[in-house]
C-alpha cells in the first residue's frame, strides 16, 4: 500500500517549484498553471508508480506539493486551481436554461479544474445567462434560443468536445471543484462511465419515487445490481472518449438508453464517488409534485432504455430463472 507522505510531498513541490522560477522565471497567467499542472502530474506519476491512493489521499499528496511549489516561487497556491493530478487532456460540459443566479459561480468550480476546454450549452434562456457567459475568456459558448429539450444539450455539448473525457454538469448546481475533481481522477484509473454514487442521500426504498426505482430496475436487468440506482440521469458525471464514440452524441439525450448501451457494449461502468445533488437539485414548477413533466420524461427514457435491452439481449434480459433449491432458501428464509 502506498505511503502517503506530505511532507515529501512538499518537498519535492518546493524543489521542482524553485526549478521551475530557476529556468523560466516568473510566469503569469495559464502559463504558469499549465507549467504547474504538468510538473504534478509527472511528480504524482512517478511517485505513486501505478499504485494510486485513493482520491481524498491523493488529493492531500497534491495540495501539499502545490504548498512547497507555491511557497518557493512566492506565489498564492490559488492560482493553480486544485491539484488533481490528471495526465489526460478533459473537457467539460455545462448546460444551462434560465440559470443566471448559478452558472457564473459552476463556471467558476469548472475553472479550478485542469481542463482543456469548458463548453456552455445554453437551452432556450429568456433571462440574463447569456449576459453570465459571453464576456468570459477561453468558454466555448453555444446559444440556443429555443429549447432543445431536457437533455439534447449534453449531445450537443459532447459533439464540440475535443477532450479526452467529457465531464458533464448542470448550470443550477454548484458541486465545488474538489468534489468534482474525484470524477475526473477515477475515469484515469480506467472506468469509461463515472457515475455519481447518490445511494447515500436517497430514502429507504419503501420511500423513493417511481424514477428511483425505475433506474435501480434497469441496473439489475442490465446484470449491474450493484450500480443499485445511480445512472447518467444524474450529474456530476464523466464519460471517456471510447465510452462517447461506441454511445454515440446523439443517444446522450437519452440517458438511460445510453446507460444501457454501455453496458451492453461492454464498457467500463462504476459508480466510485459521490456528490449531494439532491439538496442542491433546485426545484422547479416542471420538476416536483406527483406526475410533473419532467419525472413523466424520466420514466419514458427507461421504457425506452428497456427496449433497446430487449431487442438486443431478448425479452430475459440478464434475469435468472432461480432453481428449487434457491426458491426453497428463500421461502424458508
Amino acid at each position: 500500500m502506498l505511503k502517503v507522505d506530505v511532507t515529501t510531498a512538499y518537498t519535492a513541490g518546493a524543489q521542482a517549484g524553485a526549478e521551475m522560477l530557476r529556468w523560466h522565471g516568473i510566469m503569469s497567467g495559464p502559463l504558469s498553471r499549465s507549467r504547474f499542472q504538468s510538473s504534478l502530474t509527472e511528480w504524482f506519476l512517478d511517485y505513486t508508480a501505478g499504485n494510486r491512493p485513493a482520491y481524498p489521499d491523493a488529493l492531500a499528496l497534491c495540495s501539499a506539493y502545490q504548498k512547497g511549489y507555491a511557497v518557493s516561487r512566492r506565489e498564492n497556491e490559488s492560482i493553480y486551481g486544485v491539484p488533481v493530478p490528471l495526465a489526460s487532456k478533459p473537457s467539460a460540459v455545462i448546460t444551462a436554461c434560465n440559470e443566471e443566479d448559478t452558472l457564473g459561480k459552476v463556471i467558476e468550480e469548472l475553472e479550478r479544474l485542469p481542463l482543456s476546454e469548458i463548453i456552455v450549452i445554453l437551452n432556450g434562456c429568456t433571462d440574463n445567462s447569456f449576459s453570465r457567459v459571453a464576456w468570459r475568456k477561453n468558454i466555448i459558448l453555444a446559444n440556443f434560443p429555443d429549447r432543445l429539450g431536457h437533455d439534447v444539450g449534453r449531445s450537443v455539448g459532447a459533439a464540440l468536445a475535443t477532450g479526452d473525457s467529457i465531464l458533464f454538469v448542470d448550470g443550477d448546481m454548484e458541486v465545488p471543484a474538489e468534489e468534482l475533481g474525484a470524477f475526473l481522477y477515477e475515469q484515469e484509473e480506467g472506468a469509461d462511465v463515472v457515475l455519481n454514487d447518490i445511494s447515500r442521500y436517497l430514502p429507504q426504498y419503501d420511500r423513493q419515487d417511481e424514477v428511483t426505482r425505475c433506474k435501480l430496475y434497469l441496473n439489475q436487468a442490465l446484470g449491474r445490481p450493484d450500480l443499485r440506482s445511480n445512472s447518467l440521469t444524474a450529474v456530476p458525471h464523466v464519460l471517456s472518449r471510447r465510452a462517447i464514440d461506441t454511445i454515440g452524441t446523439d443517444m446522450l439525450s437519452v440517458p438511460p438508453k445510453a446507460q444501457a448501451i454501455a453496458m451492453m457494449e461492454g464498457l467500463t461502468v462504476a459508480a466510485p464517488c459521490s456528490a449531494d445533488v439532491i439538496s442542491r437539485n433546485r426545484l422547479r414548477q416542471g420538476n416536483s409534485g406527483a406526475g410533473n413533466s419532467v419525472l413523466l420524461l424520466i420514466l419514458g427514457d427507461h421504457l425506452e432504455a428497456l427496449n433497446e435491452a430487449i431487442r438486443r439481449k431478448g425479452a430475459k434480459l440478464s434475469w435468472e430463472t432461480p432453481s428449487r433449491s434457491q426458491l426453497a432458501k428463500v421461502r424458508n428464509g
